[in-house]
């Protein structure tokens, strides 16, 4: 059999190699290995020569109790017990030696082994039996040799996705420890940033409001830069925390009204949009399991950014509804007219500080939308986007039934 094909092939050569090398580090065991084969060729031809001794004598019994036609099925059975424990030659050599003896000791003339046409007519019928039972051994021991390989290429491949198995474990366990720790740095670093920061915008505001009298138009548009930064700065600790919050917060989920959640959401930002005209076309949306704070600052997200994303447009055009695609996922879209992105750089729209657009462009620090997938991973669902460039986007938000959730 050819294995070359066969994915467990490599296993089969790592399990040879293995046994090898074990073989080349003993020397005891490899000094054993002629003995060994030495009493196993003593086994197989002893076992040839004594089935057809024993055949011999049960056939003078045979021919004694006037069962003369058993004789040749007993030299036959000879050959078969042969060829089932003791392989192809030694089988060769009970048909040779059986057909001897059957000629001396059971065929007119008896004790000789002068060739009659009784002779040429038993040859070929105990040749055919003989080559059959030989044959059907043969076949017999190469299918056990197959099956024990694929016992022991199954075996190696048990053993080593058990190994794959611990180490992936200990990876897992290690990336584990890794991400609470960088979570923990994150969330430090970001807490204690925000005082900091505080302190730079509010001792910059009262120097703009105390020495503007006495600073000239170059010092006040550094001033205004300055202010300019720490906002960005505040945003994007505020951002970073809120981040890093959710690895470390329990989730509290309860059976949510997903419309009256997007209705909020939009009410919330209704203040920054009066001076636009924006056209929202709001679906029937369904009933979803979760935890509403944590799908609220989906929601948040992604409607802001439809909002921002479409800021360039005489006329924004938003809409909001569900798919019931499959019977264990409801998946919500939001969809718009906006500046869209090339959907060659998707892979990097959820990754954190990621940004397809400029910061003059578009204001923004590149946390939201991996919030929004960190969010989406912690209910079990999936999110993704769809877009062309100058043609609007539309972000899928798949989360489980109800029913179908983890709890």
């Amino acid at each position: 059999m050819h294995f070359a094909a066969n994915p467990l092939a490599d296993f089969a050569g790592r399990n040879i190699c293995v046994n090898s090398a074990i073989k080349t580090q003993s020397p005891n065991a490899k000094a054993a290995a002629p003995l060994q084969l030495f009493e196993r060729m003593i086994f197989r031809y002893g076992l040839a020569v004594g089935s057809v001794a024993a055949a011999t004598a049960l056939g003078f019994l045979a021919d004694r109790c006037d069962l003369h036609e058993s004789v040749f099925t007993i030299y036959l059975l000879a050959v078969a017990l042969t060829s089932w424990y003791a392989g192809a030659w030694p089988a060769a050599i009970a048909f040779v030696v059986g057909e001897l003896a059957f000629d001396y000791f059971f065929t007119p003339p008896l004790y000789s082994l002068i060739i009659t046409r009784e002779d040429v007519a038993y040859f070929p019928v105990f040749a055919l039996f003989s080559g059959l039972l030989i044959w059907f051994g043969v076949v017999r021991r190469r299918a056990e040799a197959d099956l024990r390989q694929s016992r022991d290429l199954r075996e190696a491949e048990v053993e080593q996705r058990r190994a794959l198995n611990v180490e992936l474990e200990e990876r897992s366990d290690e990336l584990q420890a890794t991400n609470q720790e960088l979570e923990a740095f994150a969330y430090s670093v970001s807490h204690d940033l925000r005082a900091p920061v505080r302190h730079i915008a509010g001792f910059t505001e009262l120097l703009q409001k105390h020495a503007d009298r006495v600073l000239d138009d170059k010092s006040r548009h550094h001033i205004s830069m300055i202010l300019d930064a720490a906002s960005r700065m505040g945003s994007l600790v505020d951002d970073l925390l809120a981040f890093s919050r959710i690895g470390r917060a329990e989730t509290q989920k309860t059976t949510i009204n997903l419309e009256q959640l997007v209705e909020a959401v939009i009410g919330e930002i209704a203040p920054d949009t009066q001076a636009r005209k924006i056209i929202w076309r709001i679906g029937a949306l369904p009933i979803c399991y979760g935890d509403p704070s944590l799908l609220r600052l989906v929601f948040s997200n992604l409607v802001s950014n439809a909002v921002k994303f479409t800021r360039t447009r005489p006329e924004a055009e938003i809409e909001i509804g569900w798919l019931n695609h499959t019977p264990d996922e409801l998946v919500v879209f939001i969809k718009d007219n906006g500046v869209g992105f090339d959907m060659k750089y998707k892979d990097k729209l959820f990754g954190v500080f990621q940004r397809l657009h400029s910061q003059e462009a578009f204001e923004g620090t590149g946390i939201g939308l991996a919030t929004v997938q960190r969010i989406v991973d912690r209910h079990g669902g999936r999110v993704w986007a769809e877009a062309l460039v100058n043609n609007g986007a539309t972000f899928y938000v798949g989360l489980p039934k109800p029913g179908k959730a983890n709890a």
